[in-house]
């Protein structure tokens, strides 16, 4: 059971850094092309990254299994 919550986790933590990573470069594409300047510089892109992977690992590392990882 471990083990199944072990790679659903890190199946869900993929997703959503996939998902804020996309996010991101569409932000910083759209911003570069109507402001011709990007609206996040490269230490706050860091920042939101770091922030975003703190937040995602500690929430799916402290899920505990379920009885419906095993079906």
């Amino acid at each position: 059971m471990w083990g199944r919550n072990v790679y659903d986790s890190i199946a869900k933590f993929l997703q959503f850094q996939l998902t804020v990573n996309v996010v991101a470069v569409i932000v910083a594409f759209t911003g570069a092309c109507i402001t011709q300047d990007s609206p996040l510089k490269a230490v706050q892109m860091l920042w939101v990254n770091l922030i975003m992977d703190t937040l995602a690992s500690l929430a799916l590392a402290t899920e505990p299994p379920t009885e419906a990882l095993l079906l």
